[in-house]
């Protein structure tokens, strides 16, 4: 089995409430992007603290984890084909 290179997408608050997810995916799937996996949920602010970890030190990193945390995310993973 070859190795194959997955990428991660998240749409952020403001996108999944402006309507953006489908439109998003397309622009994807128009670049032959295969797509494998797909969740809409309200992230929890643990899981937001421990992706944005290494900007922990940065002045904006509560304003993000509130952004963040503040409404749904669409998260989805794939790859490339060939």
């Amino acid at each position: 089995m070859e190795d194959v290179d997955e990428t991660y997408v998240m749409v952020k608050p403001d996108g999944v409430e402006r309507g953006l997810i489908g439109e998003i995916i397309s622009r994807f799937e128009k670049k032959a992007f295969l797509l494998k996996g797909l969740k809409l949920f309200q992230c929890p602010k643990e899981l937001a603290e421990e992706h944005y970890k290494e900007l922990k030190d940065k002045s904006f990193y509560p304003k993000l984890i509130d952004y963040i945390t503040s409404a749904q995310l669409c998260v989805w993973c794939g790859r490339e084909l060939e």
